[in-house]
């Protein structure tokens, strides 16, 4: 058991997800494939020094800020923290789910993600030259996987839920972007 994960021991499968309402999901999705298409709405209030709270669904809001290196307060994970966490997150879910549809039980998954970024730009205040690139660039991710199957077979997992991780998808094939003031 770690500080992380108290509700899972060392060596024991994780808590499965259902097999069965897994393969019902997909299987609703390969009969109306435009029945997956799906919105997801957030709504974000700044809060003074660089503070966002975010509400998502009916859950507690989430709380956005920034290091002190970069002017905010340290209360919480800054934005690019909070993707890269849904870039591990993403990741670990396909794992599961693959894993599942496989009949493989797992009994570790650890995610370890170092991207680079170059914040020099500052929020379009800084170095402006056209050889800035904001954002993360260098993505790399370790994935520690354990489980009842041998290692090419965990191997194939992860890089199954690397191909089709929405999030992974949204790094690599970025979504069109609009934005407009009401």
């Amino acid at each position: 058991m770690s500080d992380l994960t108290p509700n899972h021991i060392d060596g024991e499968a994780l808590a499965p997800i259902d097999a069965d309402a897994l393969k019902a999901l997909a299987q609703k999705n390969i009969d109306n494939p435009e029945g997956g298409l799906k919105k997801i709405r957030t709504h974000t209030e700044a809060d003074g020094h660089f503070r966002n709270i975010t509400q998502v669904r009916d859950l507690p809001p989430i709380l956005v800020s920034e290091p002190p290196a970069l002017l905010g307060d340290n209360s919480a994970a800054n934005p690019t923290e909070v993707a890269q966490a849904a870039l591990a997150a993403c990741i670990s879910v396909g794992i599961q789910a693959i894993a599942t549809h496989r009949g493989v039980t797992l009994t570790k998954i650890n995610i370890d993600i170092v991207s680079d970024i170059d914040v020099s730009p500052t929020w379009g205040t800084g170095d402006l030259g056209e050889h800035k690139r904001p954002g993360v660039s260098n993505v790399e991710v370790s994935i520690d996987l354990e489980g009842d199957t041998d290692r090419e077979t965990l191997d194939q997992i992860q890089k199954d839920a690397i191909e089709w991780s929405p999030v992974v998808n949204t790094y690599t094939r970025p979504a069109k972007l609009t934005s407009k003031l009401v």
